[in-house]
């Protein structure tokens, strides 16, 4: 392998940053996008409102022409070595739905993203059905921009129990060293819903496991590379990415988001995974954040040049170290 490229590279090739830097804005997911410059984000991991009128920010007169602007502005900010991850579902019926079908024959007829996964969100707990069988499952598709795409399996692989070791060692056609490592956790994962009660739940109605978004940016990002989630919900990707010392750009029209993403760094305080990082409150002090902090090697990597305005503003009027032990 070529190590020299990022497509075969691992999380070990890069240095880990001491802090991570991260924003969340309270404005139009179109109106960030345009700000963001080229080819500058690693991962693009979203889940987007289904247009199920769960709420006014889930209600769209004509869902894939909204869509449609968004998924154009992702395919120019993400990076060629980048993946772009949309969550959703094909259960949703009727003309305006965002279901994850009409999504699909978006991408396909006139864009020139790649579809490389479709993976299958397997849980045993849910709703109960009696004119149909019952949902148990939930989808989420990735994408790249190129073929050269950033993919670090080694950082996912599932652990091989005893007797599964024994066997895959002595299976020919498997490389021993790699068998060490664990196993490919395929394109199916099974892991449980948040129930009500959960230690994770931090208020959002569609809040997603903190594993499922963790598996996504361990495998399609590496640290100190940007993540961009433009329906932040709940906060769980920035969360997750500074406890993996990623820098994450986030935004919502909710404005609860910032109070619910206030409880995942409480929760986070808590726990073995608290890392320090900077809270910026514009898209301009993220970007000189990292450009400052002389992020020489992702630069490189993407062959970036982030035009920062000239005039940048103090660092005590817009950064805030995010760690109680700082």
């Amino acid at each position: 392998m070529n190590k020299d490229s990022i497509k075969h590279k691992s999380s070990l090739d890069f240095t880990i940053p001491e802090r991570t830097n991260c924003v969340l804005l309270n404005k139009d997911c179109l109106e960030l996008l345009k700000s963001i410059p080229d080819e500058s984000v690693q991962l693009i991991l979203i889940d987007p409102p289904y247009n199920l009128d769960l709420a006014e920010w889930d209600t769209f007169n004509n869902y894939i022409s909204w869509a449609s602007k968004w998924i154009e502005e992702s395919y120019r900010v993400l990076s060629k070595s980048g993946s772009m991850v949309i969550f959703g579902g094909t259960q949703f019926q009727g003309e305006k739905s965002g279901d994850l079908i009409e999504i699909i024959h978006y991408l396909r007829h006139h864009t020139k993203f790649r579809l490389v996964n479709t993976v299958v969100w397997y849980y045993k707990n849910g709703m109960s059905a009696h004119r149909y069988f019952a949902n148990r499952h939930e989808e989420a598709i990735w994408l790249t921009k190129t073929d050269k795409y950033y993919f670090d399996l080694d950082s996912v692989r599932i652990p091989y129990g005893e007797k599964e070791l024994q066997e895959a060692l002595r299976d020919k056609r498997l490389i021993p060293e790699n068998v060490m490592k664990g196993k490919n956790p395929t394109n199916v994962w099974e892991i449980g819903r948040l129930n009500g009660n959960s230690l994770e739940r931090v208020g959002h109605p569609t809040q997603k496991p903190l594993e499922i978004i963790r598996r996504f940016v361990k495998a399609l990002s590496y640290p100190d590379s940007i993540v961009l989630d433009f329906f932040a919900g709940s906060g769980t990707t920035g969360r997750v990415c500074i406890e993996e010392k990623r820098n994450c750009i986030m935004c919502d029209t909710d404005k609860q988001s910032d109070m619910f993403f206030a409880k995942h760094i409480e929760n986070m305080k808590k726990t073995e995974m608290n890392q320090p990082f900077i809270e910026n409150d514009s898209l301009r002090s993220f970007f000189n954040g990292i450009k400052n902090r002389g992020t020489k090697e992702y630069i490189h990597q993407l062959q970036l040049n982030f035009e920062v305005p000239a005039l940048t503003i103090p660092t005590s009027s817009y950064q805030r170290v995010a760690n109680s032990a700082l």
